[in-house]
């Protein structure tokens, strides 16, 4: 059995390696995202806690079973004489009835006095009766017949209330998806431009060797070493803020995925224009669904204002059973109830229908809400696709300048080597290289946001 516990410790360790070594995929990202984000499990639970609430509304249809066991003692002569009563125990004793007997023969006998106590004294036994025990065990069932509506309103308001919370977890894990997805290729366009900057640092270390070479044969001065050696110490710092950035990046990613990341499988090509007509954009959206939820809410909850002026009708029943003993002759002292109230509020100070044109008000202005969505949506949707169509062609723009920039450099690093221009010259246009690639990893990143800013809109449709 150790042998076997140690294997499995050992294949236990080496999955576990094997997670925190893989590459992690966008894929394979966004699956762990479901599951493992904070925000995202949250949301999931506001989502358990209305269903709660709905199943709570929706549990009034069906009414309530109670059980009731009293316990009582008295020598409270109301009490006493209920409590013989309720368990069915009462006779004619509690009434005086020996009293009254004794007076009645006297009376017979002549005697006027007692005549007089006959029906003026009060009863011993009925007004100081001896102390008594009370148990009672009583189970009662009542149910809403009729509630005007309410019952049924409440219900469906509760259900929205949970389709509410689903759009909620839906936008939360849409603007997580958007975060993550933007970081990969945030990080994919770091490795491009970190490739090109490398790139560079190469032909700068060849400039370097070229222009020491050419000072020992006295044909470039010192001063041109300097100015390569300075170009390659800006070039070096760039390549140490974007490192840092790809550190932060991975930071950012383990945040999101709730757990240490530490390496990802970047994107190997740049993200594609999505296919979205503006009605599917509109149809989509989370936050013109939320407002369509909420004008359904609002409805509901106009329907149960309106349920003030319908009566109420409910039923009940109940048995029970009550002894000076628990449960003493249940069956013997057993009773039952059963009946059915109606209740309506005929006035109560104009109160109702004040909150009915609350209700109103509340609609209209939910209505009112829900166009306002629907014109935003559409006025996000057109300045993004207008600054999309601006960066493709800034893009397409700054990619023929970095290609001629490229070959401007060449072209210079050859004329140099023949003296023909002078160093300054050549990292004037290696500058003027690096600021095109820089140009161009911005470009490029602002394409990625708002296509995935557009991809948002439509709740991550494609």
């Amino acid at each position: 059995m150790k042998k076997i516990i140690s294997m499995l410790s050992f294949a236990l360790i080496l999955s576990a390696n094997a997670a925190t070594t893989d590459a992690l995929s966008l894929t394979q990202a966004l699956e762990i995202l479901k599951s493992q984000n904070l925000e995202i499990k949250a949301a999931k639970l506001d989502i358990e806690s209305a269903k709660a609430e709905a199943d709570t509304v929706s549990g009034m249809n069906w009414g309530k079973l109670t059980f009731t066991q009293d316990f009582a003692r008295s020598n409270d002569a109301g009490n006493v004489f209920g409590f013989k009563l309720t368990s069915r125990e009462a006779n004619f004793g509690d009434f005086g009835a020996d009293e009254f007997m004794a007076n009645f023969g006297l009376c017979q006998g002549g005697d006027m006095a007692a005549c007089n106590a006959m029906y003026t004294d009060p009863p011993q036994n009925l007004n100081y009766p001896g102390s008594r025990n009370f148990f009672q065990s009583k189970l009662k069932y009542e149910v809403p017949l009729f509630t005007g509506f309410a019952i049924s309103s409440y219900t469906k308001i509760m259900n929205e209330m949970v389709r509410l919370k689903k759009l909620d977890k839906k936008k939360v894990f849409n603007e997580k998806s958007y975060e993550l997805r933007k970081s990969y290729y945030d990080m994919a366009l770091l490795d491009s431009s970190i490739k090109n900057l490398t790139k560079i640092l190469n032909n700068i270390n060849t400039l370097e060797n070229t222009t020491k070479t050419m000072i020992d044969v006295g044909y470039a001065k010192r001063v041109d070493l300097l100015e390569v050696q300075a170009k390659k110490g800006n070039v070096e710092r760039l390549l140490v803020e974007m490192e840092a950035n790809k550190k932060l990046l991975y930071h950012y990613i383990s945040f999101l995925l709730n757990q240490k990341v530490a390496k990802i499988i970047p994107p190997k090509s740049e993200v594609a224009m999505p296919n979205l007509s503006d009605k599917d954009v509109l149809k989509h959206n989370l936050d013109i669904q939320k407002a369509t939820t909420g004008l359904e809410i609002r409805r509901s909850m106009l329907k149960s204002s309106q349920a003030a002026y319908y009566p109420t009708v409910g039923a009940f029943g109940e048995v029970a059973t009550a002894d000076n003993t628990f449960l003493g002759d249940a069956n013997d002292h057993k009773a039952y109830t059963v009946g059915a109230r109606l209740s309506w509020n005929l006035f109560n100070g104009g109160i109702d229908s004040a909150k009915i044109e609350k209700s109103k008000i509340e609609k209209m202005k939910m209505q009112s809400q829900l166009a306002l969505a629907q014109k935003g949506i559409a006025l996000k949707l057109a300045k993004i696709r207008t600054e999309i169509e601006s960066s493709d062609a800034q893009i397409a723009s700054l990619e023929k300048e970095l290609a001629l920039a490229n070959a401007i450099y060449e072209n210079y690093e050859g004329r140099y080597k023949e003296k023909l221009v002078s160093m300054s010259d050549v990292i004037i246009k290696q500058s003027a290289q690096i600021e095109k690639i820089l140009q161009l990893q911005i470009a490029k990143n602002k394409r990625t946001e708002k296509i995935f800013a557009l991809e948002k809109l439509a709740n991550g449709d494609k």
